[in-house]
């Protein structure tokens, strides 16, 4: 070894390396591989071993999930259908998911039915053709709500008023198979007929019950030993928490609770942009181009930049039967509302069954309407169908009205049926897919007035139905089936637009404190300054400054209710302590006093002095029938009830959605 090699091999001991066996493959058969000694047999066995068993993973996975590789809960949890082909809004958005697809239902018929009519003195049978209206809510807002009224509660219960008035709707129906007119002949009983008893002892024991509750919700007193004097009426939930039960002590602090309001830095993720959203509409007969667009978003001067955009390629006025529409909507620069982005027209080819594009207009940056290419091709769905873009999805409340101008509803009668559902529905929650709304309305008169006969609200499982009845005193008011009111004599956001959900009732941790304590209302924010109303009638109780509640007012209802409004910048004038208020009636405006972080209004109710969730808790009806009214009602209903499972008559109207009504 010269000079330099020793060299080399002394620098590599030092930075410690040694010398050592070379590898061999020669390891003894059959024993564990020591040193540097290499095993193929064992190497290959390790290799099997682990593709062995990614493979009995792999069957086990595919077998426990049923052959599928992949999964969809979340549409699947929304009830609604998924398409499998590729959309024009999904080339825009530069990428190939599917986005969900619903259903829609939009059916406007005309049913008939032979009623009875008194005229001159003489009962004459004859038919009336009654208006009735079945379709899924409206999951996007356009250009037809963009001027609805805002969300006031004050409007509302105006709009909730009985009707007293002669009542001239007729559904007393005798048939449908009855042609012309017949008129009716009386003549005398025979004196041998014995007519059935009407009043039973169970129905006499039903109306005496009922007249003392009537009694007692009056707040009559029965005497010192009688009873609760004002009838108070247990609604409120059991205790459940030991301070309710008086177990915990809070250290002997009196006062009111304090009530502090923590409000975010930043908009919630539901107030996030609307986005892109394509529907697609069927013509059952032949329509006018206009009166389809008037009906879905376009607005007069849409309507008429397309028609001379589409002059020398598609010249018709009129779309003729199962043509095609695809209209892709999008976000609004200077309004709140989904507004048309292309229009595209498919006629449907008889000999060849297919729907062959026609034309195209797609909107530009500047405003106006240019032709423009076909979209993707797709294969066209047997209903009409609409892309579910969550955040296009609007209110309960934007919804109803969408909805019902798409259908020509009197705006009268949607304030109505808005207002009587203000008291069960928080009408500021956004709709889910597949929530539906049915009406059924008398024919127009000569001065095109129509009037409301039922109408029935299904969001989620829950239907909630409303019928028109008239008692003997001649009032009109609309009842559920159980002859209560749709409304309640109390509201649940008493603030002018509803206010928004800031913090809910129940236990939670002080913001400032930082102890658990039970937040006793609700918080709705709003700016500053915004009108507070009565929830319902009542006498003012307190009106002043409360501690952490800072300037409040405490209203005194009937039947052992009472509720309270905190945080206000100033009471109303009228708002003095014994004064009588109605409800609706402003007491005062919304302010950030007392231990406040934001503007905001603290709502609470107290049952029987226990406090309840303002949102939730079961609230008395503000009338309901007496005893005697009510087989007349189920009568009423019957009546209705056969109207809506009619067929509808041979002559066809068009249907909001596009075309005609569906006459099955």
């Amino acid at each position: 070894m010269n000079p330099a090699q020793r060299n080399r091999t002394l620098a590599l001991v030092r930075a410690g390396f040694e010398d050592g066996p070379a590898l061999t493959v020669a390891s003894t058969d059959g024993e564990i591989p020591q040193g540097r000694e290499l095993s193929f047999a064992w190497l290959t066995g390790t290799v099997m071993t682990g593709l062995t068993s990614v493979l009995l993973m792999g069957a086990a996975l595919y077998v426990s999930f049923q052959g599928q590789d992949t999964f969809s809960t979340a549409y699947e949890a929304l009830q609604i259908v998924t398409s499998d082909t590729e959309t024009a809004t999904d080339l825009i958005n530069k990428t190939n998911r599917v986005r969900p697809v619903t259903q829609t239902r939009s059916e406007l018929e005309i049913v008939e039915a032979s009623i009875k009519e008194t005229v001159n003195g003489r009962d004459l049978i004859k038919k009336q053709p009654f208006v009735r209206i079945r379709a899924t809510l409206a999951t996007a807002s356009t250009a037809l709500s963009e001027d609805v009224p805002a969300y006031d509660p004050e409007s509302l219960i105006d709009s909730t008023q009985p009707i007293v008035a002669p009542d001239s709707t007729n559904t007393a129906i005798y048939g449908a198979e009855v042609e012309g007119e017949v008129q009716i002949k009386t003549a005398a009983l025979p004196a041998t007929l014995v007519p059935p008893r009407t009043i039973t002892d169970q129905n006499a024991e039903a109306f005496v019950r009922q007249t003392l509750e009537n009694f007692f919700s009056e707040g009559n007193d029965v005497g010192s030993n009688g009873g609760d004097a004002n009838g108070a009426l247990a609604y409120a939930a059991e205790p459940t928490s030991l301070r309710d039960l008086g177990v915990v002590d809070d250290g002997g602090l009196g006062g009111e609770v304090e009530n502090v309001t923590v409000l975010p830095k930043s908009a919630p993720a539901d107030q996030a942009g609307l986005g892109r959203t394509e529907r697609i509409l069927t013509v059952k007969e032949p329509t006018k181009i206009e009166d389809m667009l008037l009906k879905n978003g376009f607005t007069a001067k849409m309507i008429e930049a397309i028609s001379g955009t589409l002059t020398n390629v598609y010249p018709s006025t009129t779309l003729p039967s199962r043509s095609r529409l695809r209209i892709l909507f999008g976000a609004s620069r200077t309004s709140d509302v989904l507004i048309p982005y292309r229009l595209s027209i498919y006629v449907h080819d008889d000999a060849t069954n297919i729907d062959k594009h026609a034309a195209t207009v797609a909107l530009t940056d500047r405003g106006s309407y240019v032709l423009g290419l076909a979209p993707s091709e797709i294969t066209f769905p047997e209903a009409d169908t609409e892309e579910v873009n969550v955040s296009n999805l609007p209110t309960v409340y934007r919804a109803i009205w969408e909805t019902a101008r798409k259908h020509d509803i009197d705006d009268t009668i949607t304030r109505r049926i808005v207002a009587m559902y203000a008291y069960d529905v928080d009408l500021s929650k956004k709709i889910s897919p597949g929530d539906s709304i049915e009406v059924l309305e008398t024919e127009k008169a000569a001065d095109g007035k129509q009037d409301l006969l039922f109408v029935a609200l299904k969001l989620g499982s829950t239907v909630r139905q409303l019928y028109r009845f008239r008692t003997d005193d001649g009032t009109v008011d609309f009842y559920d089936p159980d002859g209560e009111t749709g409304k309640r004599f109390l509201t649940r956001r008493p603030v002018q637009g509803g206010g928004r959900m800031a913090s809910r009732f129940g236990w939670r941790i002080h913001p400032i404190f930082k102890t658990r304590r039970l937040h006793t209302g609700v918080d709705l924010a709003a700016p500053y300054g915004t009108p507070i109303y009565a929830a319902g009638d009542g006498i003012v109780e307190k009106a002043g400054w409360s501690s952490g509640y800072g300037r409040f007012v405490s209203l005194k209802h009937v039947n052992g209710y009472a509720t309270g409004y905190g945080h206000m910048s100033r009471i109303a004038d009228t708002t003095k302590v014994g004064a009588k208020i109605r409800q609706g009636q402003i007491i005062g405006y919304v302010g950030s006093t007392g231990n406040s972080t934001g503007n905001h209004l603290h709502f609470e109710i107290k049952v029987n002095g226990r406090f309840v969730d303002p949102l939730s808790v079961k609230l008395p009806r503000d009338h309901s029938l007496p005893t005697q009214d009510l087989q007349d009602f189920r009568q009423t209903i019957a009546q209705i009830n056969d109207l809506m499972k009619r067929d509808p008559a041979p002559v066809q109207i068009a249907a909001a959605g596009g075309g005609t009504a569906n006459n099955g």
